[in-house]
């Protein structure tokens, strides 16, 4: 069988502040003077054990309060591109989470400087190729993510779209319908998490409502077959994440994960890493995880790793060279 850490892939569904591993969280703390509830980074990893969404939202917002300058932002995304990079990695659709920072006194420039640099840097030395999107928290109001699509200013031309993520349940699509379709009419890409801990319903409104591109999640879809057939026929990409699935207890195991059933059904899924540094892998250690545990086919895997390329939001030009570049790991 061949090496999927060399398998060229795309990754869709990645939370910058979701790559911060505890050595770097500690070095920051230590660099910013920010004093984190736990004596070292093995008793931070200890604590990763976790009960649902909500727990985990927990520690990863008390975590990234170490993030406070450009350089820290622009370290942790070099990290995560580093790691990435040598697992196949070769386009990526990042998100990061502004309000998160803003409540900490951040500013948007700030954090947005930090992560472009490494992205810009990544393009020229890593040959990885990104696109940018904001997401707003779907658990504060939604005249705060309208604000917040406010005061970006000239900052709007240095992200590539916006997502929408946070504790699910209760906080259905259609509350930002508004901010929705202002960046739509700015041209901004749209994709919002659904169906991961909610039911199909936030799969539907997401695509009805916000006119989402993609929908990151959306395992929740198979509980109606109806949306099933109507994500396959119009192809909208699914981000799934298979260790994030288990590790909140939305999936027992991963021997119970539907992704390979969700790809043999036709749907357009892809298989993503969502908060590395928390549950357990980054992208290639996902493909790997996925043939150790569900016995993942060289073939099975090049269809993801196409469905990743097809549902990015890279140019036509690049996704021809990394379509090549997987023709070219097959042939091997």
């Amino acid at each position: 069988m061949k090496d999927l850490h060399t398998l060229p892939k795309a990754e869709l569904h990645l939370h910058i502040e979701g790559t911060l591993e505890p050595e770097l969280a500690f070095e920051l703390a230590a660099a910013n003077g920010v004093e984190l509830p736990w004596a070292s980074a093995e008793e931070l990893r200890g604590h990763y054990d976790f009960a649902d969404l909500a727990s985990f939202l927990e520690l990863y917002y008390a975590t990234m309060a170490v993030l406070r300058r450009a350089s820290d932002f622009e370290a942790l995304t070099r990290a995560y591109l580093e790691r990435a990079a040598a697992q196949g990695l070769r386009h990526v659709d990042v998100f990061f989470d502004p309000q998160a920072h803003a409540a900490r006194g951040v500013p948007l420039g700030t954090v947005i400087d930090g992560i472009r640099a490494a992205l810009d840097a990544a393009r020229d030395e890593l040959g990885l190729t990104s696109t940018l999107l904001l997401c707003f928290l779907r658990d504060r109001p939604a005249a705060e993510a309208e604000q917040l699509f406010d005061s970006l200013g000239d900052d709007l031309a240095r992200i590539d779209g916006i997502g929408l993520d946070s504790a699910e349940v209760g906080h259905p699509p259609a509350l930002f319908e508004a901010v929705y379709a202002r960046a739509r009419a700015a041209g901004l890409h749209v994709v919002a998490h659904a169906g991961e801990e909610a039911g199909p319903e936030y799969v539907r409104e997401a695509l009805d409502v916000l006119r989402v591109e993609r929908v990151d999640h959306g395992i929740q879809c198979l509980r109606d077959p109806e949306l099933v057939a109507r994500l396959v026929a119009e192809r909208v990409p699914l981000t799934v994440c298979p260790l994030s699935n288990v590790r909140l207890r939305v999936v027992d195991t991963l021997a119970d994960h539907p992704v390979l059933d969700m790809l043999e059904r036709g749907l357009l899924v892809t298989v993503n890493s969502d908060d590395p540094a928390y549950f357990g892998g980054y992208v290639g250690d996902v493909f790997q995880e996925l043939r150790e545990t569900l016995g993942l086919t060289d073939e099975q895997a090049a269809a993801l790793a196409r469905n990743s390329v097809d549902a990015s939001f890279a140019g036509p030009e690049r996704r021809r060279s990394i379509h090549a570049e997987i023709t070219a790991w097959e042939s091997r």
